[in-house]
């Protein structure tokens, strides 16, 4: 039976589980659907620590922020955004940076309902309806125009987004895409599930997602992930486990310390 609460926009597929909705339910959000519930509990059974892994993903996403805003970046483009939940980019960067401006992009008509609700009248960010691969469409944005000054350096935000752009539609040239019109010293944070492990689960969770007529993601091994990133520069530690990306606390990490590993995070540089 279709969903048919308030906060629904028109012509949202309730029956067709959602990525962004998943990681909704999977972080202990409400803004999902049955289909998206029992999709996340049967991949769960598949991937058993795939709730911790996206929970983990979540932690680098604040600490990505704040070293970016310690490099004295105050505006962001946070691709792929999903739902808002908490700790967003703007309430992170908030606390050290009170004037940090951002602008969410999301194909997700839910996702952007609901951070188009949470953001009304807030002037230093924007949430904006499109789907990434539209480059032009999304730097040319009314929202994108108004809140990002291309001059200064700008913090670009990828979190778990790259591994649903199929190879055919060139995942690297897109990041490069995005990287050319940013000022000298804007740095890119992203993360990307691995093929590295666990290849025959990721591969039976895909056959689920496929089953259900959700989308299906597009592991990469390590070098791999690093050839997405062209000429930028990354950070230290570089390429590593999500939860081994300069960690500040336990809640940063995961209990079994081989769960750390199943998400590659990084930060790069633009020369």
């Amino acid at each position: 039976m279709a969903d048919t609460r308030d906060w629904v926009p028109a012509g949202v597929d309730t029956a067709t589980p959602n990525v962004a909705r998943i990681y909704d339910y999977w972080l202990g959000g409400n803004h999902n659907f049955e289909k998206d519930r029992t999709t996340a509990d049967h991949l769960e059974r598949t991937l058993p620590w795939i709730r911790q892994s996206v929970r983990l993903n979540r932690a680098f996403l604040g600490r990505a922020v704040r070293f970016m805003i310690a490099q004295g970046i105050r505006q962001f483009l946070d691709l792929g955004a999903g739902i808002p939940t908490v700790g967003n980019v703007h309430e992170i960067a908030r606390r050290e940076a009170p004037d940090a401006r951002v602008v969410y992009v999301d194909k997700e008509a839910v996702a952007v309902a609901h951070g188009e609700l949470m953001l009304a009248g807030d002037d230093r960010s924007a949430v904006l309806h499109a789907d990434v691969r539209d480059v032009a469409g999304v730097l040319g944005s009314a929202e994108v125009r108004r809140l990002i000054d291309f001059s200064e350096p700008v913090g670009l935000l990828c979190m778990l987004l790259l591994h649903w752009i199929p190879d055919e539609d060139d995942p690297a040239g897109l990041v490069r895409a995005y990287q050319e019109p940013l000022a000298p010293g804007s740095l890119l944070a992203f993360t990307h599930i691995s093929a590295d492990a666990h290849q025959e689960s990721f591969a039976v969770a895909s056959d689920q997602m496929a089953a259900r007529r959700g989308e299906v993601p597009h592991t990469r091994s390590h070098d791999e992930v690093l050839g997405l990133l062209g000429d930028l520069t990354l950070v230290e530690p570089g390429l590593v486990g999500c939860g081994s990306w300069r960690p500040a606390g336990p809640t940063d990490i995961a209990e079994d310390p081989a769960w750390n590993e199943l998400i590659y995070a990084g930060v790069a540089r633009k020369s």
